[in-house]
């Protein structure tokens, strides 16, 4: 009996030490605006930033429409890692969706320039894709680099 007491309380004790890690999203934002900083100061990058978090770039402004929340974009574009690691290389095939089914990041910086103006975008994770690990390419908690030509706006 006791030797089933001490078990079950070394199993208890067990459970009580496991520390779980609380995600704290305001720790993240400052650690991904630092990240960010740091990545354009490193490779001698310019790059404003939106009260939202995301830093941009404008490379060509573009001649047509902006995008509104409602608007259909024909974009094409490259997703990397701040550590090079390209994730979503689109070529020459381009995406057609309503604005406001992009990621965050995306529906705040895509509206900066007109149909047929490109843009560098560095999202923080909690505008991206967040805490979540579940595409094998990007790891959670990560920020995102995107370079998006904004084909039409509908």
């Amino acid at each position: 009996m006791k030797k089933t007491f001490y078990l079950l309380l070394l199993f208890a004790i067990g459970l009580t030490a496991c520390k779980k890690t609380v995600f704290d999203p305001t720790a993240q934002a400052i650690a991904d605006d630092a990240a960010i900083k740091a990545y354009l100061k490193a490779n001698n990058l310019t790059a404003t930033k939106d009260p939202s978090g995301v830093y941009y770039n404008v490379v060509t402004q573009g001649t047509g429409l902006n995008a509104a929340d409602t608007s259909t974009v024909q974009i094409n574009y490259v997703g990397k890692l701040l550590n090079g690691t390209v994730f979503a290389p689109s070529g020459k095939q381009s995406t057609t969706q309503i604005l406001s089914s992009f990621i965050p990041g995306w529906q705040i910086g895509i509206p900066y320039v007109r149909a047929g103006g490109r843009i560098q975008l560095y999202i923080p994770s909690g505008l991206g894709y967040g805490n979540d690990s579940s595409n094998a390419a990007i790891p959670a908690n990560s920020v995102l680099i995107f370079t998006v030509d904004v084909l039409t706006v509908h």
